[in-house]
This record gives C-alpha cells, sequence and structure tokens, in this order.
C-alpha cells in the first residue's frame, strides 16, 4: 500500500518523548506485527496517536489485513457491542486495556498488545476492502464506511496534489487517528516521506505547543471546534514562524472565524485552506485554494483533483443556475464501496459505484465555487464528529426506557427534548460519558409532552421552534 522503503533514510515519526523512527524502521517494525497475524484478517485496532497506533494501522494496511478503527477510549460497553456483531480475528490495544479481553497474547510492542481471539463466525473480506471507519461518532450504531485500497490511494494522491505536499513537511497530530480527517492527514504525509510528529497531547495543553515549537512544525489541522478553542486560546498572539499551512474541514466554520483566520493567514504569510468532506468519500471531496480564502469567505471550495460536484433538486434533476439550492452529489474514484452494518456485509463488493449523495444543501456562486447552506438528513457535526440524531435517541432509550425524548439541533449544539424533569443533569452527563463529547455539547430541555402526529410521528418541527 505504501511504499515505505522509498524514503528508508527520512524520519517518518518524531514522537512527543523525542523519539525518532525513520521510514526504513517504521517498514521493519509494521513487517514484525503483520508476522503475528494470519493474512486477510479482521482486526480492531485500538488506535491512538502514537506509534504503536500507527504501526496497528500501516502494518495492518501494507499486509492485506483488514483494520477496523476504533478510538483507544471508546466506551467499553460499545466496544462488546461491536465485537458481538463483528467477531475480530484479533485486537491491538493498548497494553493497560488488555485485561477487558478474551483471548491469547500474542505478541506486545510499542505499548501495545496483540490479542487472538476464539472466533464464532466464518467471515468473508472483499478482495478490495482495505479499512473499516465509524461514520456516526461513538452512539452505538455498528454502521461503519467500507474504504477500498484505491479510495484510498486516490484520495491521497488528490490532497496531496492540492496542498502541494513534499516530503520536508513535518505535520503534528490534532484529531484521532480513526477520524477519517486525522487519517488522512496520516496517509498524505506517509506518501511523499514527510515527518509526522505524534502526540496525544491537545491545543489546549502547554506540552503541545512546546512539542509543536521543538519539532518546528509545519501544519495542522482542525475542526471548526478547534478553530474555536484556538480563537479563545489567544492563537494569533503566538510566534510560529516554522507554521506554513493551517486546514479546517469536519464541519463549516463560521463566516467570522473563517475570516479572522484567513486574514491571519494572509498577514503572516501562512496558508488557511478550508476542505469539505465525508467517510464515504475517504476523507475530502473539496478545498478552497489558501489564495480564495478571504475572497470565497464561508465557501468549501471547488472539486478535489479527479472529482466532480452536481446538485440535484428535489426531482432529480441536475440544476445549472448559480446561487441555485439543491442536494450535492459527488463523483469521483475515492467514493468508497459502501456500508457495513454486519459483519456479512463485509463480503460486498462496491454498491456506491463512484457517486455518493452528501445529504447536504449546497449552492454554487457565478465562479463555481460551492458552498453549504444546510443538511438533508437527521445527523449534525458537533466537534468534527458526525452524530446521528436518530441514533442518539436510541441510545437514550436504551438506557432510559420509561422516558421519551427527541433530537434535533444545529452544529457543535445538540438539543434534547425529554418528558421527566429529573433526569436533565443526568442526562448530560450521561451522554457526553458515551459520545466522549464535552457536556456544553448538549442542552436538555424539559416538555410536558413530546409532540407526535396522528401516526404516531415526531413532529420535529414543533420542537425546533422552541430553540433559541
Amino acid at each position: 500500500m505504501w511504499d515505505l522503503k522509498k524514503y528508508s533514510n527520512n524520519i517518518a515519526v518524531i514522537e512527543d518523548n523525542g523519539q525518532k523512527t525513520t521510514y526504513a524502521q517504521l517498514e521493519n517494525y509494521c513487517a514484525y506485527f503483520s508476522s503475528y497475524i494470519s493474512e486477510r484478517s479482521l482486526i480492531f485496532n485500538l488506535c491512538s496517536n502514537t506509534l504503536g497506533g500507527l504501526i496497528g494501522y500501516i502494518g495492518s494496511l501494507n499486509n492485506n489485513i483488514v483494520p477496523l478503527m476504533l478510538d483507544k477510549y471508546i466506551d467499553i460497553e460499545l466496544l462488546k457491542q461491536f465485537i458481538q456483531q463483528y467477531d475480530p480475528d484479533y485486537i491491538w490495544a493498548p497494553k493497560e486495556q488488555i485485561a477487558k479481553f478474551d483471548g491469547e497474547i500474542v505478541f506486545q510492542g510499542w505499548g501495545y498488545s496483540l490479542i487472538k481471539r476464539k472466533t464464532q463466525k466464518q467471515k468473508k473480506l472483499y478482495s478490495e476492502l482495505a479499512i473499516l471507519l465509524t461514520t456516526s461518532g461513538s452512539t452505538g450504531s455498528p454502521k461503519f464506511v467500507r474504504q477500498s485500497y484505491q479510495n484510498i490511494q486516490s484520495n491521497t494522491r488528490s490532497i496531496v496534489q492540492y496542498l502541494d505536499l513534499t516530503e520536508n513537511e513535518r505535520a503534528i497530530t490534532t484529531l484521532p487517528m480513526n477520524y477519517t480527517y486525522g487519517l488522512s492527514i496520516i496517509n498524505t504525509h506517509l506518501y511523499v516521506g514527510a515527518t509526522l510528529l505524534l502526540t496525544d497531547k491537545t491545543l489546549m495543553e502547554r506540552e503541545f505547543w512546546n512539542f509543536f515549537a521543538q519539532q518546528c512544525a509545519t501544519s495542522f489541522g482542525g475542526v471548526p471546534y478547534t478553530y474555536e478553542m484556538l480563537n479563545k486560546l489567544m492563537f494569533f498572539r503566538r510566534n510560529l514562524p516554522s507554521l506554513k499551512t493551517m486546514t479546517q474541514a469536519g464541519g463549516k466554520l463560521s463566516p467570522e472565524l473563517h475570516q479572522k483566520f484567513a486574514e491571519y493567514a494572509q498577514k503572516n504569510r501562512k496558508k488557511f485552506i478550508v476542505m469539505y468532506g465525508q467517510a464515504e468519500a475517504t476523507a475530502r471531496m473539496a478545498y478552497l485554494p489558501a489564495e480564495k480564502s478571504l475572497e470565497k469567505c464561508g465557501s468549501m471550495g471547488v472539486a478535489i483533483p479527479e472529482g466532480i460536484f452536481t446538485l440535484h433538486d428535489e426531482r432529480g434533476n441536475i440544476i445549472s443556475s448559480p446561487e441555485t439550492v439543491g442536494e450535492l452529489v459527488y463523483q469521483g474514484p475515492n467514493v468508497t464501496l459502501g456500508y457495513a452494518q454486519k459483519l456479512e456485509d463485509l463480503a460486498k463488493a462496491d454498491e456506491f459505484q463512484g457517486v455518493l449523495k452528501t445529504g447536504d444543501m449546497a449552492k454554487f456562486d457565478k465562479d463555481g465555487f460551492f458552498y453549504i447552506v444546510g443538511r438533508k438528513k437527521r445527523f449534525l457535526k458537533i466537534f468534527g464528529n458526525r452524530i446521528g440524531l436518530d441514533e442518539t435517541e436510541y441510545l437514550i432509550k436504551s438506557a432510559y426506557p420509561d422516558m421519551e425524548c427527541a433530537c434535533c439541533g444545529k452544529d457543535d449544539l445538540m438539543y434534547v427534548f425529554i418528558n421527566n424533569t429529573n433526569l436533565c443533569d443526568d442526562l448530560r452527563h450521561f451522554l457526553s460519558e458515551k459520545t466522549k463529547l464535552n457536556m456544553a455539547a448538549f442542552k436538555i430541555i424539559f416538555v410536558p409532552e413530546i409532540p407526535k402526529n396522528d401516526a404516531g410521528k415526531i413532529m420535529y418541527g414543533k420542537l425546533e421552534e422552541k430553540i433559541v
């Protein structure tokens, strides 16, 4: 998959403890790791931005092993649910977590343990299936996106092209490895022989900025919440001479913040590049060139190399007039194979056939630049995580079966309406714990009755009228 030999003497990874790993060493580590795994197995990688997590990913991808990527901090009950549904052959997990799993420890290294399980189900994995990524945040849905080897390679090439990446880049990790955006940063930088600065520290920690400065980081990526935090943390006062590029995806940034960071970049001779993507398109579908960042403030840009956008009206007709809203449809080699909701789905071939209905409503201007104006489907982007509203309702109802609830909201804030006034505080803590999102992402509102129509379906429009 990745030709690590090509850059043998380059530094592939620098960890926040100062440890360096060359591409030649990384290749050897990945080969050693994979030698303990039967080819074409399914492995759960409880990943983190560490060398161990990276070896589990690259070692699998380069050796015909299919990793299902999960955050190492995933709720244990959700993890048990996924294990039951997909019955993985192996689990690659931090050493401190091995007590949670049944099976034989067949290898340990780089802070991780490889556990071989006694599986219960026969597996058939489609020959082009490369990796499985979550699509609905951490709400317990068994739905994963099936990405192929071609998907990853084509999207990686496109991103490298429009970002003009070279082996001189030093990208610092700011996003989880199991998140499609974070993974794309890893893919693109390894593709060109650049250096990854691996850290699980957050932008809110002094250690992150010390590491950033010590290792002369040239770029970082962030979701809207990242940039909101940077704005509050007096980012614009920092002296960051090594920084060349800032990228943003994972939801629409407010026009005010977009303009503020674009102006900062222009003034300080740096690049600020807004992008648009979904796990269903491997990672990226659009980008706004840095030189257009101010002129086209609020735009997600144009289609990536090899990609095509069209807008469709309610009847499915293609919209050709500027400033006309329709559903955004994307076509390109990075459109993934489809979804998996159970083990048997891993045998399926390409269901999307290179075309993705994004579920987003958009328009384009006279120059062909696209703007997202809303969402067609019932999901929100909260701090860069896509959270299904229906799935969140299911999660709540599973824990509180005697309580009625309904979810709606806007990006970065979910409104949860419940008919039990005594559970408001409990529910915020519950949702925060289950999704690993800050409690500020949820606003719980008591209503005496959840409005429903004659068919018993929730009338979300009535509830949305209560949103301030």
